[in-house]
């Protein structure tokens, strides 16, 4: 079991940037992948942005060029640089990690809330 526990949501104007964190504790084994997943009102989870311990990165598409998803092995820390914010991306986002032979095993954060208004 991991816990996970994220930090740094708020509220923006549109173009602003905010930096997300999680922090994993627990039995955090090697070769997980990581990730923040958002959820917006009415909406169903989608993906945002994964990394692998080994830091191959993918992203949404409706991110790419401005989101910036890193980690901190040593750590055990997952961050979102978020730049040139945009009112759709209002929601809450989600830290996530899976782990296990087949990455079978999977643990979720409680969720920030990210607003992005003027």
């Amino acid at each position: 079991q991991v816990q996970l526990v994220e930090s740094g949501g708020g509220l923006v104007q549109p173009g602003g940037s905010l930096r997300l964190s999680c922090a994993a504790s627990g039995s955090i084994f090697s070769g997980n992948v990581m990730g923040w997943y958002r959820q917006a009102p009415g909406n169903e989870r989608e993906l945002v942005a994964t990394i692998t311990s080994g830091g191959s990165t993918n992203y949404a598409d409706s991110v790419k060029g401005r989101f910036a998803i890193s980690r901190d092995n040593a750590k055990n820390t997952l961050q979102l640089q978020m730049n040139s914010l945009k009112p759709e991306d209002t929601a809450v986002y989600y830290c996530n990690i899976k782990y296990g032979t087949f990455l079978r095993f999977e643990n979720w954060g409680q969720g920030t809330q990210v607003t992005v208004s003027s």
